[in-house]
């Protein structure tokens, strides 16, 4: 009997692969992303763990026996959800693993960028220690107002830090029932007037065609000039060219961006003249411990799909309604 076949798209944590091993299936993985190249190495694959190479439908309608694709962390702006749905393929998620490691990158933005930390580590090797008192300002997080945007696993973390913090924590999700957000201690608010009272603002939404520049020239002109905006969900939700213009005209504080619209960012990209922003490259979510996480949560999707369905986490099935 042939064995099932797995293919591993990018880099994953060796426990993923050794799961699948265990479990008696056939696992190779992919380096060369090069469509043809994909075209011939999927085609007769039962299952894909996928981390950030794009399949699309020239792609995936050569992938003959393909059943599940399981992606590496939460995001699948990178696959032809449409094909997808149309041909019955299951599209996977982690969505249990990269919440805490995401929220922890938002804090560490927080206070890297409130405390002015570069500036004052340069001081300090420079040789002017006792200059201190002429570095600019830098502030407590304590009783200060955040606005989370999105609020599913990831935003619920990042409101429980914040909390911890003694900061004010103020939610927009229009999916979501005021009563879940009141629960977690958090308050409700609208778009316009959240962006209007925040000094920290933290975006955890998908990308898709709602959300596409949701923070742009508009939303900046509300802003307060001390605000801090982080991104560490998918580039496109915030305009760069808006982003750069509120930053170099010192119209909010300063940006921590973790994501990209065109990833890797382009060697001359507008950000890299700013002094008042902090790049991180799409890593938020790759600390050891969530790497192992989300490897094995991938392979979980894909096994349990495959094999044991009565264990399968369907939270995790991004289109259980079309299978």
């Amino acid at each position: 009997m042939n064995k099932i076949k797995v293919a591993i798209l990018g880099m994953v944590h060796q426990k993923g692969l050794d799961f699948l091993r265990q479990k008696d299936f056939e696992v190779f993985e992919v380096k060369n992303f090069e469509p043809e190249y994909l075209k011939e190495k999927l085609e007769f694959v039962d299952g894909i763990l996928l981390r950030t190479s794009k399949l699309d439908k020239n792609i995936l309608k050569n992938c003959s026996k393909l059943k599940i694709i399981s992606r590496h962390g939460v995001g699948y702006d990178n696959v032809d959800a449409d094909y997808l749905n149309q041909k019955k393929i299951a599209l996977g998620i982690t969505s249990k693993s990269n919440a805490v490691s995401v929220a922890e990158h938002v804090m560490t933005f927080f206070m890297y960028l409130t405390k002015n930390l570069s500036t004052s580590d340069k001081l300090v090797r420079d040789g002017n220690f006792k200059k201190k008192s002429e570095l600019p300002d830098f502030f407590e997080l304590y009783e200060k107002k955040v606005l989370i945007f999105g609020f599913g696993r990831i935003g619920k973390e990042v409101a429980k830090r914040c909390h911890g913090f003694g900061m004010k924590v103020y939610v927009y999700d229009p999916f979501l029932d005021n009563n879940v957000i009141e629960e977690h201690n958090c308050i409700p608010t609208g778009k316009k007037e959240g962006l209007s009272l925040a000094d920290y603002i933290t975006i955890h939404l998908p990308l898709n065609e709602d959300t596409k520049n949701f923070i742009s020239k508009t939303e900046f002109n509300v802003m307060k000039k001390n605000s801090i905006v982080i991104n560490t969900s998918r580039g496109g939700i915030i305009n760069e060219i808006d982003l750069y213009q509120a930053l170099n005209e010192k119209m909010i504080k300063s940006a921590g961006i973790d994501v990209f619209e065109s990833e890797p960012p382009d060697p001359n990209h507008p950000f890299f003249k700013l002094e008042n922003i902090l790049l991180t490259p799409h890593n938020a979510a790759l600390t050891l411990e969530c790497r192992m996480r989300m490897s094995q949560e991938a392979a979980e999707n894909i096994y349990f799909y495959l094999k044991e369905k009565n264990k399968l986490n369907y939270e995790n099935l991004v289109n259980k309604n079309y299978l």
